[in-house]
């Protein structure tokens, strides 16, 4: 047994919590745990986007979440201060039509379980970055649940859509690439 196989298997052997990951991977029980967990986060994020799609300005979140880096311990780090300098106020239209519709894509997707892991991923990227902006609200309880989607993986969304559009997706990628053609690129 080599030096490789035999850190692998003391690696996977120190690891207890493989057996809950493969719980909720592959569990049916685990799988209507997750439903319930889906359906709360999908309406969070739906009935917090949809007024936002009426109209919706951030320029008042970001200059608020920069007068919260100062002090000794201040709730906007100095490095997110920069992007929000730098990027995010000057993009301001960019983040008014970003997040209402990220908030209410996300809800869907996470409500129908559709493209569950997608969805799960960027709710959670929304989440950080509202956390990241001194806001704290539910926001790590709703990443806190994000995260058991997505080490759930698949069977996150096999009460949902994701039961027939992963295997769909999956086949239609393979024969793409049995095929040896370039992936579609809209032209």
């Amino acid at each position: 047994m080599g030096l490789d196989e035999r850190w692998t298997r003391e690696v996977a052997a120190a690891q207890p919590i493989v057996p809950v990951v493969r719980w909720l991977r592959e569990n049916f029980y685990a799988s209507l745990l997750l439903f319930v967990i889906r359906i709360y986060l999908g309406w969070e994020w739906l009935t917090a986007g949809l007024p936002k799609l009426r109209g919706f300005d951030a320029t008042g979140f970001l200059k608020g979440a920069l007068t919260k880096t100062a002090g000794e311990h201040p709730d906007v780090q100095w490095w997110w201060a920069r992007f929000l300098e730098g990027f995010a106020i000057p993009n301001v239209a960019l983040f008014n039509f970003l997040v209402p519709w990220g908030e209410v894509l996300v809800g869907i997707g996470l409500l129908l379980g559709c493209l569950t892991t997608p969805a799960a991923f960027f709710a959670a990227v929304m989440n950080f970055s509202f956390m990241f902006s001194g806001t704290v609200s539910t926001n790590p309880q709703m990443i806190l649940l994000t995260f058991f989607l997505l080490v759930a993986g698949a069977n996150a969304g096999r009460i949902g859509l994701d039961r027939w559009v992963v295997p769909y997706l999956r086949d239609a990628w393979a024969k793409v690439r049995r095929s040896g053609k370039s992936v579609p690129n809209g032209n």
